[in-house]
Parts: C-alpha cells; structure tokens; sequence
C-alpha cells in the first residue's frame, strides 16, 4: 500500500512540473462540484432559472459528483454533501434517514423531478434504486420550502432531477464489484425519434455474503438483493409544451442478525434476524395545457408494500399516497407569478396501535386528505436586485388550517458576488410509526404521551456567492452561508427517561438549530480540481424550564472533501474522497452501561483511480481506507447480542432491570447504538461504458 501511495505522489509531482500549461481536455470540466453559478435551477421557485440569478440558494451537484466515489445508492453518495449526513438507525437491518444541518430525516423532502414521491414509510427507500445513470444532477435546498412544497420540506429539500429521454445517450451501463462481494450495475437506454423519446434505466445491487468482523454474533452489513425499473417518456409538442410521464419498479429483500439466521427462523425466537421484504410503485408525470396561459399538471401515485419481522415482531404496512398540483406561471413585465393549487391523499394501513381504533381494537387505517393553494411573486426590482413574496394555505382534516409563508432577497453586488436572504416557515405532520426504526424493534415499548401536534419552523438564511476567473481554464468558487431554524410542537423520541420504552411527545418548549457553512469550489486547468467544505452547527433544545439539552445523533461540526487529479500522460484521474464529523451524543441504556455516551470523532476516506480510454472508464480503488467502524475500541455495539430475546433478563419488583452475573450492566437488548457505517475497508474495481 505504502510504494503504490509513493508512486501516485511522485507521478503527481512530476505532472505538476510538467504538464499544468498543457492540460489535456479530459471530461473532468465538467465534473466540478457545485461550481458552475450559470447551472439552471428549478427547485427554488419552481421555474427554470440559472443559479446566480435564483432568489432562493440552491446548491447544485451534477451526475459527475456520483462518479468521484461510486456507490450503490443516492442515500450513500449524500455523505459528500456538506451540511449532509446520512444517518444509519440500527446496526442490523441498515436503515437510516438523511439529516440536513443536524436535523433528522423526517424533516427533509425528497423530490423526483420536482414531485413529491418520497414520504413516510418510505423515506428511505425511495433513495434506493434509482439508476445513477438516470440521474443528470441533484439540487439541494437547505432550511424549510413548504411555501412551495408543502408538508414535509421543514427542514430541507432535496429534488433529484433525472435525464431526458431526448438528451439522455443511446447506452450506458456502470458495473462495480468489491472485495466484500457486493455487485450492483446500472444499465439506461433510449430511444428517440421525431415524435417520443423513451429511457429505460435498471438497478441492480446484490450483497450475499455474511460477515461478522467484529465478533459480535451479527452481521456487520445487512445482506441485500434489490433491483429496480424506471422508464420515462417524453413527447414532441408545439411551442414545446410539456409531455412526460414515468413509471418505476422497486423490489428489495434485506436481512440482518445473527450469523445462523436463516428465512427459516423468521418470525421465531430461535435466532434473531430482522428481515424486510419491500415492493414498490412509482408513476411521476407532467402535462402542460394546450392553451395560451403556462399552466402545468404534475401528479404522483406511490403504492408502497412492506412485510417485515424484527426479531418475534411483525410489521406489515400499506401505504398509498395519491399527488397531483396544477401551476400557473406568467410574467408581467419585471414580475415573474406563479400560483397553484395541489391535494394529496395519504393512505396508511399497519399491524400496530397506528392504525387501531382504540375503543374498538378494531383496525382502522389512516386515511388524510390535504389539499393546499400557493401564491408567488418574484419581482425584479433592478439589474441588481430581485425581491421574491410567498404564501401557502394548506387544510388538514386533523388539524386544520396551516398558513407558510416566505420571503426573499437577492443582490447581485457584481456579476461574481451575490447576497441572498431567505426566511420561511414550514409544517410537518406525522406519523411516527412510519419514521422510527427503533419503535418497530420490538427492543423498547413504544409509549405515546399525549395526542401528537403538527411541527412548525421558522427559518432566516443568509447566504453568499463569490468566484473568481484565474484564466480561461482556471476558477474558484466560494458558498457561505450562516441560518436559524426555530421549532415549536417538535416531536421527539424519548430514550433517556426509561430505558425500556420510546417515550414520544410534543416538546414543551422549543428547539432551534443555527450554524453556519462554507465550501471552496476550484478547476485548475483542468488538470486539479476539488471541493472543501464544512460545517459548523448548534442544535439543542430547551424545555418550558429552560432546560438545555443537545439532542442524541447530532454532530457539532463536519467537514468534507473531494479532490481530483488528472494525470494527463496516461489518462488517469485520482479522486480522494472524505468525511470527518464531530462526536455525538449516544442512546445509553442506563447508569451502568459501560459503553461511551459521546462517539468519537471520526472518519471515511476513499480514493479511486479511473482509466478513460474512447468511450469506456475503468475504474479500481479502496473505500474506507482508514479502516475505521463504530465498533472499535468498543465493549460492545449491540446491547445484550447474546439474549436478543431477553429470556434471562430479570426484573426487580418494580418492573426495572436487575444487575445479575448474567447481566452485569442491568441492560435489554438494543441495537439502536449506531452513528455510522459498520463496514469495513474494502477495495472494488468496475467500468462505465457509454454510445453517445
């Protein structure tokens, strides 16, 4: 490892002597990283608009940011992102959410093509199974967008825009395998003529290999076979109206547990596992009206299907949720309007006390209809400065009228510097059965403290643009942007009380989170370019006793990087990938729990060499090359791994546990001490191929 570090270094700077005036014009132009300013945006106010010129920051990140450190999934390539963490929930089954600026998953809407189709029970797994090939780039909105999007963008937004059919290359595929025998493979094609366009993409991903290199008894990665359709559909209409619908598949089977475990033990209390089968059914479309007016209708239908046990517990869900919005766009001399109405329809039917009459005992799915209206203005006040106005009104059958309004400026001080400010409010409503793993484990009982009130937040961002141009092939970027976010009705699980139960409830008090963030952005020649960025935040909440508290899983600070170098004699770029965060406070089981309450702080780091030769990239490199995972230097990651029934935990008379020979800590089992990755380094090799 050390002479293959020392030839890269020695190739570097022999390139660097040699080789900076004379760069070869290699694809890596375009893979920069949230640099190019005049990219065009849709997720801030819905219409296509470049980003320098947006009221609202949106941070862009093109299809070539998924290439610097080739994964499986979005929800993975997310921990590039700064001020973005994808947040692993158990150490067994490997599901997570994505948290944007310490605030956890649920608080961020994920967005295909500007629809809403990703929510609740299926938060995460919508993130799997897109075709990385499909995805042209990813467009991130940090602080609430309900003002446009309605429940749900509390916190943030992420929209991922896919290809178009009619731009979209004939082939590509992407193929990569590790060392720890995970395979995935991403195929598209298209087909184009004068009147339609199709693209067809498929995921593939398979992880069948059980390992357990922490000695634990469980399975340090949840095994996976998943795989995933996605076609879209474009037409060719007069004046250019659009046309396009698409459809996606989603089938995925995943276990973890112990090493023995087999389908076999599902539902027993033989050996323990925790396996999930999901199918799942997208259709996304968008029709412009042939009439003179710009009036758009968009509309999503998801059919969401999971059977899963963890350990003895069943959870078998249903969920439907029904999208469709009509917006009307005009500009009227220096003003841009637009206006909307949207409704959706949320169906969710369970096995548990979610969807129990509790009079009856009787089943009784949760059925809500919500439909909003929106208005909004974006008045261009002179050459420098744009002023942008929102409102939306949204009824909820519970609980009734919600009003989000927003608010932004933007000055353009030179066509390098821009100022952005914006403030909004956002809403959330929920159903906690549908977003905390840890209440399905069956390891702690879920106790509900009073009838649940929608979340509100409030939020000001201040943002600034500043780039410089060194030479023609040659700039830097700089992003900083410092916000607050205050929360009131948050609704928060309670470990710390008992450690036995899930004690969930409205905060009696509020919660705020405030930081600030910046990242570097620079191409030099062609030949080195890189991104630097980090983050500094304060997330804590206070109680009607003015009780402080931070809350469990969020960082303090974080950092990331991506640094590419092309080696233009032999056509060979390095990318070196990583991540550092601060520590976080843990869920503790009790007094006696001898594992640390603070993690430490810690690190992925990840390099990989691609070969570009005609139309095929090959690609070899190592993930994780620190080696690093929760479990070092720790007694143990999952509470009580060998009694994962807790046959021979004892209680005392008041129903507590007691300290025994057996079980010194006085602990239940719990694999809910999880902050990051549990797979260790590995190495993959792979290749992309591509018909224009």
């Amino acid at each position: 490892m050390f002479r293959l570090f020392l030839i890269i270094g020695l190739l570097f700077a022999n390139e660097v002597r040699s080789q900076v005036d004379t760069a070869y014009k290699y694809d890596t132009a375009s893979r920069i990283v949230n640099t190019e300013l005049d990219e065009v945006v849709i997720s801030g106010t819905l219409r296509s608009i470049r980003k320098m010129e947006s009221s609202v920051n949106v941070e862009v990140y093109s299809s070539h940011f998924l290439k610097h450190n080739p994964v499986p999934s979005i929800f993975e390539a997310l921990q590039m992102i700064n001020g973005i963490r994808p947040q692993l929930n158990c150490n067994i089954c490997s599901t997570g959410d994505i948290r944007i600026n310490g605030l956890e998953g649920p608080y961020t809407m994920i967005t295909i093509d500007g629809i809403p189709i990703v929510s609740g029970l299926s938060s995460v797994y919508g993130l799997f199974g897109i075709p990385n090939e499909m995805i042209e780039r990813i467009e991130l909105i940090k602080g609430p967008a309900s003002g446009l999007y309605g429940s749900e963008a509390v916190g943030g937004l992420i929209n991922i825009i896919t290809k178009s059919a009619k731009n979209a290359p004939i082939f590509s595929a992407n193929v990569m395998s590790t060392s720890w025998n995970e395979f995935q493979g991403d195929l598209t094609a298209s087909i184009k003529n004068k009147k339609h366009h199709s693209l067809l993409g498929l995921h593939f991903f398979q992880y069948d290999n059980p390992l357990d290199k922490n000695h634990d008894g469980f399975t340090d990665l949840t095994l996976q076979k998943r795989i995933s359709v996605f076609n879209k559909w474009k037409w060719e209409r007069r004046f250019n109206r659009i046309a396009e619908t698409g459809i996606r598949f989603y089938h995925e089977d995943r276990w973890g547990g112990q090493m023995q475990w087999n389908k076999l033990f599902k539902g027993s209390d033989s050996l323990y596992g925790e396996s999930i089968l999901t199918n799942r059914f997208e259709w996304i479309g968008k029709y412009q009206l042939p009439i003179r007016e710009n009036i758009t209708l968009s509309w999503s239908y998801i059919k969401h299907l999971q059977d899963s046990y963890y350990g003895i517990i069943p959870f078998m869900a249903d969920q439907r949720i029904a999208f469709s919005q009509l917006i009307w766009m005009k500009e009227i001399g220096k003003h841009n309007l637009l206006a909307g109405a949207a409704i959706r329809y949320t169906f969710f039917d369970d096995n548990t006390a979610a969807t129990r009459n509790p009079p009856t005992g009787n089943n009784q799915p949760d059925k809500i209809v919500l439909p909003g209206v929106f208005f909004q203005e974006e008045w261009k006040m002179s050459s420098k400065q744009t002023f942008l106005l929102g409102l939306r009104y949204d009824y909820h059958t519970q609980h009734k009228n919600i009003l989000t309004p927003r608010i932004a400026w933007k000055w353009s001080v030179k066509d390098d510097l821009v100022f952005k400010i914006n403030s909004g409010t956002g809403f959330r409503v929920v159903n906690i059965f549908t977003e905390d793993h840890a209440a399905l484990t069956g390891a702690r009982q879920v106790e509900i403290k009073e009838r649940i009130r929608p979340e509100k937040s409030w939020n000001i961002n201040i943002n600034s643009q500043k780039r410089w141009f060194m030479s023609k092939k040659s700039q830097m970027t700089l992003d900083a942007s410092i916000w607050y976010t205050r929360f009131s009705n948050r609704i928060l699980p309670d470990y710390d009380t008992d450690p036995n139960k899930i004690i969930y409830s409205n905060l009696n008090g509020h919660s705020v989170s405030k930081g600030f963030s910046v990242a570097m952005n620079w191409n030099l020649s062609d030949i080195f370019r890189g991104m630097i960025g980090t983050t500094i935040q304060d997330v804590y909440l206070i109680n009607n006793e003015l009780v402080k508290t931070r809350p469990v899983l969020t960082e303090k600070w974080s950092g990331v990087w991506n640094l590419g170098y092309t080696i233009t004699k032999v056509n060979i770029t390095m990318d070196y990938t990583g991540n550092l965060y601060s520590s976080m406070r843990l869920p503790l089981l009790g007094d006696l729990d001898p594992r640390p309450q603070y993690s430490p702080i810690w690190s992925i780091q990840n390099i990989q060499l691609t070969k570009r030769t005609g139309q095929f990239e090959l690609i070899a490199g190592i993930k994780n090359i620190l080696n690093w995972t929760p479990a070092r230097n720790l007694p143990f990651l999952i509470a009580r791994s060998t009694d994962p029934f807790d046959k021979r935990v004892e209680y005392d008379v008041q129903g507590q546990i007691k300290a025994t020979p057996d079980n010194p800590y006085a602990l239940t089992f719990d694999p809910t001490y999880s902050y990051a990755p549990n797979q260790a380094r590995r190495f993959f090799v792979g290749i992309r191929y591509k018909i224009p």
